[in-house]
């Protein structure tokens, strides 16, 4: 096998992460809640419009305080879709929560809106929607039913940022939204999230659970003479290290946003004719959505292509991978009691998907690198 030439990722360098690194250390503060971390927050409200953002370690911390704020309890069941990352699911199953998932879309792969109703029990108490590779959900139909049932609605805005929904952010439609800043996403520090207050009275709660369950935020505004324990919580507070590298890529966002589209929309336009021949089909962005080029995924016919395809590009210098694994049907899935066939388009869907590299600094050259070997591929299946 040849060494990987074209990574599916690779983080970059936009503007100046290293020089707001530097300040952050001369500053003679890098703990968290310093000045960059206020300058990302600040940063993120005015843009979203948001009434509160904190940062967090990771997407993971965001959905975790999330959790805490919906006060989730072992009598409580959440609906949720079964196609995401193992956070979505963890932060309410460690509460004690009866996970409720239920099948995506065939166009988009997100949480399918006209299922929800099915499953809400007198014990629902929350609707956690995944807005996947950046496309929205159907969120007014999602806040519709959340309203008609008196449900709170999170959203797991990892892949997210920057995408809209009839002209609003993601994150910022439900009660609360949650970012990711992992290498892997178009905003990045390596490790980080953000959780979007957007119900205002979980705002104060929100800072006292991230900091470790205290009122310490109060204390240095001035608005206590001490802080003390009020609540549960931990440490979720990010270094201001990690916030100045963000701040810059922040700061950059538009930036970044547009060279993402440029190769996303090459992708696309150079795999039409592939799929007329029905050899794969392209995302599908509803009209009603402005997405962020997180990602640019093929589904192929059947899991055999898709295992085949994504051998042969990594035999051949380029590294193309598939994504999440069911969460129904992974062993604690099973624990929980779900089975094979009981939602089966996400079972379908999540057998035929393949991830092609897309990062900022991924050059036209090296996608035609990766479009050759695919039109290569496909061939052999005219």
């Amino acid at each position: 096998m040849e060494k990987i030439q074209i990574p599916f990722n690779k983080p970059s360098i936009i503007g100046k992460e290293l020089y707001y690194i530097a300040q952050s250390v001369l500053s003679g503060r890098i703990s968290g809640d310093g000045l960059f971390t206020s300058k990302c927050s600040k940063l993120i409200e005015d843009r979203y419009s948001v009434k509160k953002v904190l940062l967090t370690t990771s997407c993971s911390s965001a959905l975790d305080i999330a959790a805490i704020l919906c006060n989730i309890s072992t009598h409580d069941e959440i609906i949720l879709p079964s196609y995401t990352f193992t956070s979505t699911a963890n932060s309410y199953l460690m509460h004690g929560a009866k996970l409720k998932f239920i099948d995506i879309r065939e166009d988009t792969l997100n949480i399918d809106e006209k299922k929800i109703e099915d499953v809400i029990t007198p014990r629902t108490k929350a609707i956690v929607v995944v807005h996947y590779a950046g496309v929205s959900c159907e969120m007014d139909e999602v806040m519709n039913i959340a309203r008609k049932y008196n449900l709170l609605v999170v959203e797991d805005s990892a892949q997210g940022m920057e995408s809209k929904y009839k002209n609003k952010y993601l994150g910022t439609i439900g009660d609360i939204g949650c970012y990711s800043f992992h290498e892997t996403k178009n905003f990045t520090c390596g490790e980080g999230g953000a959780i979007c207050i957007n119900k205002g009275d979980f705002i104060e709660r929100a800072e006292i659970v991230r900091e470790k369950g205290t009122n310490r935020s109060k204390f240095f505004r001035g608005e206590v003479d001490k802080y003390n324990w009020v609540d549960v919580g931990s440490s979720y507070l990010p270094s201001e290290i990690l916030s100045a590298f963000l701040f810059s890529q922040l700061e950059n966002a538009e930036v970044i946003t547009k060279k993402r589209l440029e190769k996303w929309q090459y992708y696309y336009n150079c795999l039409g004719d592939l799929e007329n021949k029905g050899f794969l089909r392209r995302p599908i962005v509803p009209k009603n959505c402005v997405h962020n080029a997180h990602m640019f995924y093929i589904i192929l016919k059947d899991e055999k292509t898709r295992d085949d395809l994504m051998n042969y590009l990594k035999d051949n210098g380029v590294l193309a991978i598939f994504h999440y694994l069911p969460l129904h049907l992974s062993p604690i899935g099973k624990k929980l009691g779900y089975k094979k066939g009981y939602l089966p388009i996400t079972e379908n869907l999540s057998l035929r998907l393949l991830r092609l590299p897309l990062f900022y600094d991924l050059s036209e050259n090296d996608q035609d690198i990766v479009l050759s070997y695919i039109f290569k591929f496909a061939s052999k299946f005219a």
